[in-house]
């Protein structure tokens, strides 16, 4: 089986330098003081409903690297029908849906459940993690920057 070649459109990180440092200092400041765990999922849930194989490739073997089992990676896509998730993950979780897929709006009951599970400063951090991402995911996509790259 031969694999195919998706030519990446731009290297943003050399054309548009002050940009991509930016995100950077952007994604470091929206993962303070939340769990590690915590971040990969909502990176890599995000990364999944916005198509971003760059986001994948990357997030998913970070959270390898963290310990994160197979099973949790594998049923990532449908954790509403896994029982491998924390109540807090799953507000998590539920949050990030919302806000990647955000023509249908955050509502009352999603931002609520999160609030129960995260504390003011931590659900800031939250919807600043999620947003990142999807800023992460829409440049990488936009750009289709090639899975397995720096």
């Amino acid at each position: 089986m031969q694999a195919v070649q998706i030519p990446q459109r731009m290297n943003l990180p050399q054309v548009a330098p002050k940009v991509f440092s930016a995100m950077l200092a952007l994604d470091a400041a929206a993962r303070q003081g939340l769990d590690q765990t915590l971040i990969d999922l909502v990176q890599i849930r995000a990364s999944q409903i916005n198509k971003c194989a760059y986001c994948l490739d990357y997030h998913i073997a970070d959270a390898r690297k963290a310990g994160e089992t197979e099973d949790r990676i594998y049923q990532l896509s449908a954790w509403e029908d896994a029982g491998l998730y924390t109540a807090r993950e799953r507000a998590a979780l539920a949050l990030t849906e919302a806000m990647t897929l955000l023509p249908g709006g955050v509502s009352d009951e999603v931002y609520d459940e999160a609030a129960r599970h995260f504390d003011e400063a931590e659900l800031a951090q939250l919807i600043a993690l999620i947003a990142t991402i999807n800023a992460w995911n829409r440049l990488n996509v936009t750009t289709r920057k090639t899975p397995g790259t720096a």
